[in-house]
């Protein structure tokens, strides 16, 4: 066989054994009906946290609408999340970025502004480049485009007196207008018995905020009485976290006897998120969770700008009654006052039998 008559450009070459096609069907290139050609590669760098790669899926119905017969390639710590629209799926290894870096695109889009995902965008051989490059050691925006969003992130007064939306930022960055596009996630495993009582409305209760960011990490006794405000209203209250928060919540299921499943891999926890009503949390990756689930958000937040995050119209956004002074800070330096403690549990409650009406 002539390796001149081999698809190289299809959807399904893997180049090093056989594609899934002829194992499936037996079908070689030359007669294949199957053939699907590539005309379009794109790259993206996002390699932060799993909530943010979450918040960034939205760009994949533009990319698609506008490459339909693109490949997209996508880069990042946690590729177990990416959902099935993305066609390669690397995680950031020196063995995958060596390919990358050997791999012409059409297209490379970067949306970390750290050194390293921006030092691999110039390695990065693209006829087009959105986003953030390395610059004298520094991220920088290749272009206008991200101009916006790289001041956003260096100043404090520019960050407060911003208007848009994480998506809408990104949208902006790679020349597109955001129109409500949803988080994109990996099909959500419902053939989980649970064993939950659905007789009631199941408010799941996302305790943590993760060790870093304690600034944002809301009263224990709170949690105790969030809880039995919601039993007392006939409420399912459902309590949610990792590792993290496995120690407090075992606490809280003794103290008030709230449904505690423990806490599970990625794909069950978004199964078992995927149960609730309405879910309450910190900005924390189970809210970037609850969004693509498209469910009810409360919403806590202190120390980031309120604009920044899309519910999509599902929830509310509630904030301590005094002022947070602790922007950005992972820890709380206000020695008057803890923010937080002004945002009460009667608060949260009140937000839960709104969106409930």
């Amino acid at each position: 066989m002539n390796t001149n008559k081999i698809n190289t450009n299809c959807k399904y070459f893997l180049g090093h054994i056989p594609c899934k096609i002829h194992k499936e069907q037996g079908n070689k290139c030359y007669d294949c009906d199957k053939y699907q050609p590539i005309d379009y590669k794109i790259l993206i760098i996002k390699l932060a946290a799993v909530g943010d790669v979450i918040r960034t899926t939205p760009l994949l119905h533009k990319l698609k609408q506008e490459h339909p017969n693109s490949m997209i390639y996508w880069i990042t710590y946690t590729p177990e999340i990416l959902p099935d629209i993305v066609d390669k799926k690397f995680n950031f290894t020196l063995e995958n970025t060596l390919v990358l870096e050997n791999t012409h695109f059409n297209k490379a889009i970067n949306l970390d502004k750290d050194a390293h995902a921006s030092a691999l965008m110039n390695k990065i051989n693209a006829d087009e480049k959105y986003g953030f490059y390395l610059k004298d050691g520094n991220p920088a925006p290749c272009n206008e485009l991200a101009e916006h969003k790289f001041l956003t992130g260096l100043f404090d007064d520019i960050n407060k007196n911003n208007t848009k939306s994480y998506v809408e930022e990104i949208f902006e960055i790679c020349n597109y207008k955001f129109s409500g596009e949803e988080y994109i996630l990996n099909t959500i495993d419902n053939n989980i018995d649970w064993h939950l009582n659905k007789s009631k409305k199941i408010i799941g209760l996302n305790t943590g905020c993760g060790n870093r960011w304690v600034s944002r990490l809301w009263n224990f006794d709170y949690w105790v009485e969030l809880i039995k405000l919601l039993q007392k209203e006939n409420y399912t209250p459902l309590l949610l976290g990792g590792p993290q928060e496995d120690e407090r919540n075992q606490k809280l299921s003794q103290i008030t006897r709230a449904e505690y499943k423990g806490y599970f891999s990625l794909s069950k926890f978004t199964s078992l998120m995927n149960e609730c009503d309405v879910i309450v949390t910190a900005v924390t990756m189970a809210l970037h969770l609850a969004i693509g689930l498209k469910k009810q958000v409360i919403l806590m937040n202190n120390i980031f700008n309120p604009k920044e995050f899309e519910l999509y119209g599902r929830g509310k956004i509630i904030e301590p009654k005094n002022k947070c002074k602790c922007y950005f800070s992972p820890k709380c330096k206000n020695e008057e006052y803890f923010c937080l403690d002004s945002l009460t549990p009667d608060m949260i409650l009140n937000a839960i039998k709104d969106i409930l009406k």
